[in-house]
């Protein structure tokens, strides 16, 4: 890795390696360039995504990609069902894990290993993984407006009056006891009432 030339993003400045090595009490890198000769100098590089130029031919063992070359592709199982396409890379231990989204199965992770995968060539765009290996299933479908059954309406009932108030019916309408018992009525309310007596002598 010394002499490995690296570039800051968006900078043709060359950061040339003079030192490496791995931090032995977490992940991460101390690396010293020969460009970089402060600590000031140094802190302008925090937080800064640096680039090189890649060398599949001279950096890469036989069978090895790079991840940027693995996002994108179409991932097929082995039936030639299309599944969806290689989304994002991360990693568990020293295994690689590919996130596949955009097809009929949805979102769901694909480990790197022989047991899952059939065929990996991501450079011609081919990769080939066993959907029964990995459980895949169709996640489940909502249904629509027009399949959905529709809940009944509901409706409320109201109850008829079958008589009408005899005080309040026209009288002509009224059978005779009716109107006998109306009279009566209307003869206690209008019935005079006596003063009332004094009940001093």
């Amino acid at each position: 890795m010394p002499g490995a030339v690296l570039y800051r993003e968006g900078s043709e400045e060359p950061l040339t390696i003079a030192s490496a090595e791995a931090v032995a009490d977490g992940p991460g890198w101390r690396i010293r360039f020969r460009e970089i000769g402060s600590r000031e100098a140094a802190d302008t590089l925090r937080g800064a995504y640096l680039e090189t130029t890649v060398r599949p031919d001279a950096d890469l063992a036989r069978g090895e990609v790079y991840w940027h070359e693995v996002v994108g592709v179409a991932v097929r199982g082995v039936d030639g069902a299309e599944l969806g396409t290689v989304q994002d890379i991360y990693r568990v231990a020293e295994n690689e894990v590919y996130i596949v989204g955009g097809g009929a199965y949805g979102t769901f992770d694909v480990p790197a290993v022989r047991a899952f995968i059939r065929i990996f060539a991501p450079r011609r765009g081919e990769i080939v993984v066993d959907a029964e290996a990995l459980d895949l299933r169709p996640p489940k479908q909502r249904a629509t407006d027009a399949d959905r059954p529709r809940a009944p309406r509901r409706t409320t009932h109201r109850r008829k009056r079958t008589g009408a108030d005899p005080s309040t019916a026209d009288p002509a309408q009224r059978g005779p006891a009716e109107r006998a018992s109306a009279e009566q009525a209307t003869d206690a309310n209008t019935e005079p009432h006596a003063p009332d007596r004094d009940p001093t002598p």
